[in-house]
């Protein structure tokens, strides 16, 4: 079993954007008993929500299923658990980082799946409202991400 956690701030727009995104192409190639997705975020706002309105509306929107998701905080047992720990953005990445056990954990920078794009970070919609760039970047991302993990790991 392959096993991918996307992080963010909040854990309400992008880290559970991407994880309903990812397993939703998960269960399109019937791979659901081979990979694992969930998200967390780094701090503790929203622990307990579901996702933000928007995250809600765009995967609406693309008939992507976010149904039982709470937002949950990152903890130390997640560096043994998962074999991709994927941040939105640099500062999610440094916060891992101090999570007890998070200093020496192997991160991925989710645009680095995009070389080709400008941006380097994942916007965070919670504050720029642009949730459609979002989706349109984890969309491409995870076709890529999934790719690599196919050749990697299956």
């Amino acid at each position: 079993m392959v096993r991918v956690l996307f992080v963010c701030l909040g854990n309400i727009c992008r880290s559970p954007m991407a994880e309903a995104v990812l397993r939703h192409k998960i269960n399109e190639r019937e791979l659901s008993d081979k990979i694992l997705v969930d998200s967390a975020g780094t701090g503790d706002w929203h622990i307990g929500k579901e996702p933000h309105e928007g995250t809600r509306r765009i995967l609406d929107q693309n008939g992507v299923s976010y149904a039982n998701m709470m937002a949950r905080i990152v903890s130390s047992e997640d560096f043994q658990k998962f074999d991709y720990i994927v941040c939105m953005d640099k500062s999610n990445g440094e916060n891992v980082r101090k999570v007890p056990g998070g200093k020496d954990a192997e991160l991925m920078f989710f645009m680095d799946l995009l070389p080709e794009e400008e941006l380097r970070e994942v916007p965070d919609p919670y504050f720029t409202g642009n949730f459609e760039q979002v989706y349109d970047l984890i969309n491409a991302g995870c076709d890529i991400l999934l790719e690599r993990m196919i050749r990697e790991k299956l």
